[in-house]
């Protein structure tokens, strides 16, 4: 796809890093390099796309370390000294959530309540600035055919396009 669009691509599993926040919020680890390079990724970019799929309701563990490695106190966010509120330092950007199911879209929205898409979502994008957030299913990934996922890459590409 061309669309004049600069990207600049993050694949959470294919990054160096220990997924582990050893020490809470008690202690800060040091970033790994790539971690480093993903959040100036991040800093840089307007859009945010995230795609994953959905295992067991949740984001996949790797991409839930990925956050807790990254979306820190300092970088993300700053709670107010003395205060129960926090400034959301990643304000100007936006988003789109673009999740795989082996269930209908609206399934997992009215029986499960999309939870990680609230995760994802609520507690981290919008908690940091990020807004607004689309939001898009893909599925049923498990019995889908080469043919249905030819249409739903062709859709996530006009989606894509319509950034411009």
């Amino acid at each position: 796809m061309s669309t004049g669009t600069e990207v600049k691509e993050i694949v959470i599993a294919n990054l160096d890093f220990n997924p582990n926040l050893q020490f809470g919020y008690q202690k800060r680890t040091e970033l790994e390099p790539d971690l480093l390079e993903a959040w100036k990724k991040i800093q840089w970019a307007d859009h945010l796309v995230w795609i994953h799929p959905v295992w067991w309701g949740g984001l996949p563990a790797i991409t839930k370390g990925f956050i807790d490695r990254l979306f820190l106190p300092g970088f993300a966010f700053q709670y107010r000294e003395n205060s129960h509120f926090w400034d959301k330092l990643l304000k100007g950007k936006t988003a789109h959530i673009i999740t795989t199911l082996d269930q209908p879209g609206f399934f997992y929205r009215l029986v499960f309540h999309r939870p990680s898409v609230n995760q994802l979502r609520r507690s981290v994008l919008k908690f940091c600035g990020i807004s607004p957030v689309k939001v898009s299913y893909i599925g049923i990934v498990r019995n889908s055919t080469p043919e249905m996922r030819k249409k739903w890459l062709e859709k996530v590409e006009n989606w894509g396009k319509k950034l411009k």
